[in-house]
């Protein structure tokens, strides 16, 4: 129980990323890198606390992976933040939740991972979920259009990152991220500043509250409780349980701030949701 809990925490924390940005009047991409900043800062701050360190020489000896990681993250936050923008949060979370079939669409070429009939099968049925999801808003407004590419955007990306950290090894997780946040903060502060104009006057009295909570809270606070959990936890207990952050988008988002999601869309929403955790349990045969 012990472990559970911080890792249901970390899950619900992500779960409310969409309502927290959504007050923030920057561009996606000065989102992205407030948010790297100040959770790689707290984070450093825990790992001084913890004891710990970085490993400087780990990290010149794997500087392109680490490198090509830390891109793979910034794209990812820069779309997923953008989707926010133009389609409803449920929608953009359950697009998002689609890196897991990219990862296994890719596993047997990059990973050399065999498909297995269960895969397969998982493969098809998130398919056909993620087309229900996406019929009903490709038959209304530009901007649900729009923000579901971008949402796919961010999917690419957060594969792209979930499949570069199969081949970071010999690490340690939460060292890792540290790691990855502050070369994505440096990533994104040299494309903010080769992109537009860029100083910390843009953190007004209205924004700087949201910006703060986005880095410590939902950046900071979310991965090292995702950390402490996943420590004390099974592989599947940590599929499973990683489900409670869209679910958690959901309710927020239909529930609560009664954005619009159709039967169709909640039926295709179950299918891919159901389809990537079964594809990521393993069941034992009974004799």
């Amino acid at each position: 129980m012990k472990t559970f809990l911080p890792f249901i925490l970390s899950m619900a924390i992500f779960g409310t990323i969409g309502v927290v940005i959504r007050p923030i009047e920057l561009a996606s991409s000065k989102r992205a890198f407030w948010s790297s900043l100040i959770g790689s800062i707290f984070l450093s701050i825990i790992l001084l606390l913890m004891k710990k360190r970085i490993h400087f020489t780990f990290i010149f000896r794997h500087a392109g992976i680490l490198l090509l990681s830390a891109i793979a993250l910034s794209g990812n936050w820069i779309f997923l933040y953008q989707s926010y923008d133009y389609t409803s949060i449920s929608n953009a979370t359950l697009a998002y939740y689609f890196a897991p079939v990219f990862v296994l669409l890719l596993a047997p070429f990059l990973l050399k991972e065999a498909w297995t009939v269960k895969k397969v099968l998982c493969i098809i049925i998130a398919l056909f979920g993620m087309i229900l999801i996406v019929g009903a808003s490709f038959n209304s407004i530009m901007d649900e259009q729009l923000g579901l590419l971008y949402g796919f955007a961010a999917t690419a990306f957060y594969a792209t990152l979930m499949l570069v950290n199969k081949f970071i090894l010999e690490i340690d997780k939460l060292e890792l991220t540290v790691i990855q946040l502050t070369l994505a903060a440096i990533v994104l502060g040299i494309y903010v500043s080769l992109t537009d104009v860029f100083h910390i006057a843009m953190l007004n009295t209205q924004t700087f509250p949201f910006i703060f909570i986005l880095g410590v809270v939902n950046t900071g606070i979310g991965f090292w409780l995702f950390f402490i959990g996943m420590d004390g936890l099974k592989g599947q207990s940590i599929a499973m349980l990683s489900y409670v952050d869209p679910l958690v988008a959901i309710v927020i988002f239909v529930w609560l701030l009664h954005e619009p999601m159709t039967i169709a869309q909640l039926m295709g929403a179950v299918l891919l949701l159901g389809s990537t955790l079964i594809s990521e349990l393993k069941f034992k045969k009974r004799i």
